[in-house]
């Protein structure tokens, strides 16, 4: 069956819930052991004290370790990008920065691309150096020659541990190519070390694009956005396979940021929806880009569906890798700060929050809110400028988004 059909019941048995026909919230934080026996051996194996044996289930402990809302939850998760394993965070942020505090050791060097969430990069180039980890980056038109002599360029290239790339890049909609990503990894592999590729697949959903088919090892997600979908819940989710995902779930347990169940009750109830609503955003992303297209007061549209055969590279990895142009359109406004404040204050149906991915349309402004700790001179070598306005296509009826963006529009005129 389809991942949409199973999100309805795949890892649930009624019959051990009182037949209850959804998942009920187990809001425990401690589980009753049938014997001492029964708890050593489950403890033996959550901490790795040895391998489970043929047909041994790891059974529930505590919430901090195991929970049946976050089990089912990481296994149907698991579905839409076929990955072996799944691990479920309190935030997006917890899980991207599980991964990187897991996978990287003072002495390393971290290469990533731009750009990406602001807060990822505040912790890459604020957080990750008080660990002593070093950080090179690449922006999207590089070739993988460049990008290369560029690891070799810091002196310490035998010292790359990972690459980490989010595409679509936010707020710009940049494509990066995932199995270029993946053949720099594996050009500073060893025999002895394998250097990984991590992806924040956050833009996309589990839906538009699948990274580990594309040679990723891991994938990331702010569940916050359109795996949870109703601006009513932080999580965050790391996938790919269960020898990389053993460490993470590993660290996880002693980090303690694992989701809660009333968070993994919530992301089931979305699993449901999740490609219905996507669809739906994705329709009326394509209608909103066709109209900022043609508007006079917009300066130009970063949207993935614009993209043609005289784009290139850009376009060559988009039919390669995306399987919709997504729900996210940037766009400049003729004008300057002033101008992109005016059209945001005078939105109403579209509410002025950031965040994306939920069923109601928002708009924010890159430049001064998500991504306003990023370096100046980067901001404007990656087009992240004062005129920017990022919007998060909702599933309202797409004419009255576009009135409503219209409208607005027409104040930065008067």
């Amino acid at each position: 069956m389809k991942p949409e059909s199973l999100m309805m019941s795949y890892g649930y048995k009624p019959e051990l819930s009182e037949g209850a026909i959804k998942c009920p919230i187990f809001q425990t934080s401690t589980f009753v052991f049938k014997s001492a026996e029964e708890g050593k051996a489950f403890f033996e194996v959550a901490y790795g004290h040895r391998e489970k044996n043929e047909g041994e289930e790891l059974g529930l402990i505590y919430s901090r370790i195991n929970n049946p809302d976050l089990e089912i939850l990481e296994n149907r998760l698991t579905l839409w990008d076929e990955a072996e394993e799944c691990a479920v965070f309190e935030s997006g942020m917890a899980a991207i920065t599980t991964v990187l505090l897991e996978f990287l050791k003072p002495g390393d060097l971290l290469l990533i691309s731009n750009p990406v969430y602001g807060g990822s990069d505040h912790f890459i180039k604020k957080i990750l150096p008080k660990f002593g980890i070093s950080v090179a980056e690449f922006s999207v038109g590089q070739t993988k020659e460049e990008i290369i002599q560029l690891v070799e360029n810091t002196g310490i290239s035998d010292k790359l541990a990972m690459v980490y790339i989010e595409t679509p890049a936010n707020p710009t909609n940049d494509l990066i190519d995932i199995e270029e990503s993946k053949e720099i990894a594996k050009y500073f592999s060893s025999s002895e070390k394998e250097i990984y590729l991590a992806v924040d697949n956050t833009y996309m959903g589990p839906i538009w694009q699948h990274p580990l088919k594309h040679g990723a090892d891991l994938v990331l997600y702010s569940a916050t956005k359109y795996i949870g979908g109703h601006s009513d819940v932080i999580a965050g989710a790391c996938l790919g396979s269960k020898e990389l995902m053993k460490r993470v779930k590993g660290l996880r347990t002693f980090l303690g940021n694992m989701a809660s169940p009333n968070s993994g009750w919530l992301l089931l109830r979305s699993l449901e929806t999740l490609k219905v609503r996507m669809d739906t955003q994705a329709i009326n992303a394509e209608k909103v880009a066709a109209f900022l297209n043609t508007h006079p007061l917009v300066e130009k549209v970063y949207y993935i569906g614009n993209l043609s055969e005289k784009d290139g590279a850009q376009f060559n990895i988009k039919n390669k890798q995306c399987l919709s142009n997504g729900g996210m359109i940037s766009f400049d406004v003729k004008g300057a700060e002033k101008d992109a404040f005016r059209f945001l204050n005078s939105l109403k149906l579209i509410k002025l929050a950031v965040s994306l991915g939920g069923t109601e349309s928002l708009a924010e402004h890159p430049a001064t809110m998500t991504h306003v700790d990023l370096d100046p001179a980067l901001k404007n070598k990656l087009s992240i400028t004062e005129k920017m306005v990022r919007l998060s296509i909702g599933v309202e009826f797409y004419e009255d988004i576009i009135y409503d963006i219209e409208q607005a529009l027409t104040k930065i005129d008067k």
